[in-house]
């Protein structure tokens, strides 16, 4: 696969023709691996998602881009928001080639066209970086799709430009996390979240991690990316779930 435009922008960038898992791989090559050093692939075969999911796809329907972060906010507690920013960056790069659709991220990090995931990402720190991997759907037709909430490029109608959706979205990873860096309180940082946020302002239900579940409205997201959800007349901030965007705004 040819990405000159992707190679300029990474730090060094590896494509290989199949992976078990992009994340995996970097992982067990980070060592001395630079910041913005990325590994992709449009065929992986054991991917991993968010809440141990798997994540496999037919050879080239999908792109599989994992991307090393070294250039961190000194606080691990504003590391939070690294998968916020992860989805916006990916929102961005996805809604330039998508302009008639709606493109967003439903919290905290799955990237949204038409309300349908078209991008899933999970990130993963190890002891002195964190590693982002994101799947993005590009040729997988709508008999493909794993479930009826699912879409991508080829569903649509368009064809996906896959050297410049990286090199869009790695430019905006480094954007944005240059900025977390610089100003862990940023409030630009906050606001360009929010505003790419389709959950805030949606009623949701949220599968929480020990099997709860919390039913309201998305308000806001607070300072640490955390999700208030206002509930029974109360404010509750989520820091992990599963959320289902219950109805239209």
């Amino acid at each position: 696969m040819d990405l000159p435009r992707a190679a300029a922008v990474a730090a060094r960038l590896d494509f290989v023709p199949q992976s078990p898992s992009t994340n995996a791989e970097l992982r067990a090559a980070a060592e001395g691996a630079p910041h913005l050093t990325v590994l992709l692939t449009d065929h992986q075969t054991a991917g991993r998602g968010r809440l141990d999911r798997t994540w496999i796809t037919p050879p080239g329907s999908a792109l599989a881009i994992s991307v090393l972060l070294r250039e961190l906010p000194a606080d691990p507690a504003a590391r939070g928001w690294v998968p916020l920013i992860a989805g916006l960056a990916m929102a961005d790069a996805v809604g330039a080639q998508l302009p008639a659709h709606e493109v967003g991220v439903k919290w905290p990090n799955d990237v949204l066209v038409d309300e349908r995931k078209i991008c899933g990402i999970l990130a993963e720190a190890t002891p002195d970086a964190v590693i982002v991997g994101s799947g993005v759907n590009t040729a997988m037709t709508a008999a493909q799709l794993p479930v009826p909430t699912a879409t991508s490029f080829a569903a649509l109608g368009a064809v996906a430009d896959a050297d410049r959706l990286v090199a869009d979205y790695v430019s905006g990873l480094d954007t944005w996390i240059t900025a977390l860096a610089a100003d862990p309180a940023s409030a630009r940082v906050h606001d360009a979240v929010t505003a790419r946020c389709l959950t805030i302002g949606r009623q949701v239900r949220v599968e929480l991690p020990g099997g709860g579940e919390l039913r309201g409205l998305a308000i806001r997201l607070d300072a640490d990316g955390r999700l208030v959800v206002e509930a029974d007349g109360a404010e509750h901030p989520v820091s992990a779930g599963d959320v289902v965007h219950v109805r239209p705004i």
